[in-house]
């Protein structure tokens, strides 16, 4: 099983951070499996043309390609101006509409003040649920009040990201348990 968490945006560090406190957890819950952290600040990303994913060459070839064969993925965006960042929308554009189908997709947030809690549920979850993700419900959404020197220091905070991992992992094992249900069905 491959476990990508994705970064989704080119500046900033607190997303970044909240994902490698996630990745800590999804360790302890994904002891044996692959677990990596792509942060989009580290790649050159061309934008998105409408060609196949598998066309594009490069930074931008390895993120699609690492995207489409991860079966969890974590999307860690900040808020912009009460939005997604281009960039995590254009890694979207970039995959096939059924990108996410078979994938147990999880959300993190981070944004400046309470007022923009509902992007991830309202801008999000909307593109994921397009992309036929199967998305754990409960995102974790981080203020800037809950970091300090690029560290978060609210328990809650750090709770709701341990239980991400845990759902992030019930998820999976159920979607798992129908598939595999589903192809005992055809009996070859």
């Amino acid at each position: 099983m491959k476990i990508t968490l994705l970064s989704g945006s080119i500046v900033g560090s607190k997303t970044t951070a909240a994902l490698l406190v996630t990745r800590q957890y999804l360790q302890e819950q994904f002891p044996n499996e692959d677990i990596q952290l792509i942060d989009l600040a580290d790649y050159t990303i061309q934008f998105s043309d409408g060609r196949n994913y598998l066309e594009y060459e490069g930074d931008t070839g390895y993120v699609a390609a690492e995207l489409m064969n991860s079966d969890v993925i974590v999307i860690g965006t900040p808020i912009f101006q009460a939005s997604l960042p281009g960039s995590l929308k254009n890694i979207f554009d970039l995959l096939p509409q059924q990108a996410f189908l078979g994938k147990v997709v999880g959300i993190l947030a981070t944004a400046g003040s309470s007022r923009h809690y509902l992007v991830p549920e309202q801008q999000l979850k909307p593109i994921l649920s397009y992309m036929k993700a199967q998305i754990v419900q409960t995102y974790v959404y981080i203020e800037e009040k809950d970091f300090r020197q690029k560290e978060i220091i609210n328990d809650d905070i750090l709770f709701r990201l341990r239980r991400l991992a845990d759902d992030l992992k019930a998820t999976t094992e159920a979607f798992q348990a129908i598939q595999a249900e589903k192809e005992a069905e055809y009996g070859f």
